[in-house]
């Protein structure tokens, strides 16, 4: 009796206090670019618009007194805080739930801003100004020695290098501008979910855990930015993460930048390689210098199944006709299963689902076979829409790891719990 008592009095005491204490809510600002432009020679915006620059004004206002802050990115969406303060990048972890031996990236708005993080014995090398001068601001992070006097161990989780990029998207450029810091931001979402491209993407995943959201809409690119590491001795770049900046696009640079050096004979073209790809490096896996490198990422919260439509199944792995494996998703119950589908538009893939009634399907197209950036764009929109209907299974077809491609695969490797090999049926 007295039990009851006590939990009556407890449930009393609950309902009082979300009543009148309410959780606080996440307040969502718009944000327009095209408001946003920084004249040459500047690093400082221009706002032409007065509810951009007053959001803009309040983030800075966040940031400053160590709070945390959701922006855009052309991207994804960042969960940043101020990069040189330990304090406020700590809140970025405990908001995630991210690792703490996982790296972050800083993001800085200005080459003055950059110079003012490095030491001041390093030099930058013929390799990196060629890169930077094509792709800052842009989606390339590159890594730097760094300064520990300058850049806090929780930022780089006591490696001796920082990864630095300058993003191009307007609104975040001018937010760490307006900041007058570095800002140190990770993609805004709960560690290992899909990445957002979207405000309203953040909105359903952070709600209530950061303060505020500056809306910029939709990402151009979609997926995270490219991590260069040239801080080796033999001057070969090597990709750690593959992303926004395709392997094809930094190799062409680097041979139209230093094939044509004439001041400087003794410069060699580096070779680029890929992580996992062309070399492996056990150490930086266990001990990562840069983020997407060591913890499973990009999850919804149903399982995921890569099917394999253009490689062959390594030894020991079954293959299935198309058709064969789709009768696999009946419900065991009678009902129809809930299965969600990615793949490119013009993929063979939806003449063979198509055939089948036992299935609820919902379908999402990324772009066609051609169009491997488009499908970079729409993979982690297409993961959230999916888990949002409340499918039960999410299937994505694999395409070719060539430009944005490799960086897709490289997403949705992590993504999958299993993977499956499928021959199409061949009167389709």
């Amino acid at each position: 009796m007295l039990f009851t008592y006590f939990m009556f009095l407890l449930r009393a005491l609950r309902q009082a206090c979300a009543r009148y204490f309410p959780p606080p809510r996440t307040r969502l600002l718009s944000c327009s670019s095209a408001a946003i432009t920084f004249p040459p020679g500047r690093d400082l915006p221009e706002v032409t618009c007065q509810e951009t620059s007053d959001a803009l004004s309040l983030a800075a206002h966040h940031l400053n007194n160590l709070d945390v802050v959701v922006f855009p990115t052309e991207t994804v969406y960042g969960l940043g805080a101020l990069a040189l303060n330990a304090e406020a990048s700590a809140k970025i972890f405990a908001t995630k739930g991210r690792p703490a031996d996982n790296p972050l990236i800083v993001h800085v708005s200005s080459f003055v801003m950059l110079q003012s993080l490095l030491p001041k014995y390093y030099k930058i090398g013929p390799a990196y100004e060629a890169l930077m001068k094509h792709f800052w601001p842009g989606a390339l992070t590159l890594l730097f020695p760094r300064d520990p006097n300058v850049i806090p161990n929780v930022i780089t989780a006591g490696q001796s290098s920082v990864a630095v990029r300058m993003p191009s998207h307007p609104v975040a450029r001018a937010l760490i501008a307006v900041t007058n810091g570095p800002l140190a931001a990770p993609s805004a979402n709960t560690s290992g979910k899909p990445s957002p491209t979207k405000a309203e993407h953040v909105l359903r995943d952070l709600d209530g855990k950061v303060s505020l959201i500056l809306d910029g809409g939709a990402c151009d690119v979609g997926l995270e930015s490219t991590v260069v590491d040239g801080l080796h001795e033999d001057g070969n770049i090597r990709v750690l993460r593959p992303g926004g900046i395709t392997v094809e696009d930094i190799e062409r640079v680097l041979k139209l930048e230093l094939a044509g050096d004439k001041e400087n004979q003794s410069v060699v073209i580096p070779k680029v390689l890929v992580h996992k790809r062309d070399y492996s490096d056990e150490a930086v896996e266990q001990a990562p210098t840069t983020p997407g490198m060591k913890y499973r990422h990009y999850s919804p919260s149903v399982p995921v199944t890569l099917l394999h439509t253009s490689t062959s199944p390594p030894a020991g792995q079954q293959s299935f006709s198309a058709s064969s494996f789709i009768s696999t998703l009946h419900s065991p119950t009678g009902t129809k299963s809930k299965v969600g589908v990615l793949a490119p538009a013009d993929s063979k893939l939806w003449e063979s689902i198509n055939l089948e009634d036992g299935v609820e399907w919902h379908k999402y197209t990324l772009g066609t076979i051609a169009e491997p950036a488009v499908t970079a764009q729409r993979l982690f929109d297409g993961l959230l829409t999916l888990e949002r209907e409340g499918v039960d299974l999410i299937l994505i077809e694999e395409i070719l790891e060539e430009r944005e491609g490799l960086a897709v695969m490289n997403r949705v490797r992590k993504a999958a719990g299993e993977s499956k090999w499928i021959n199409y049926d061949p009167y389709l």
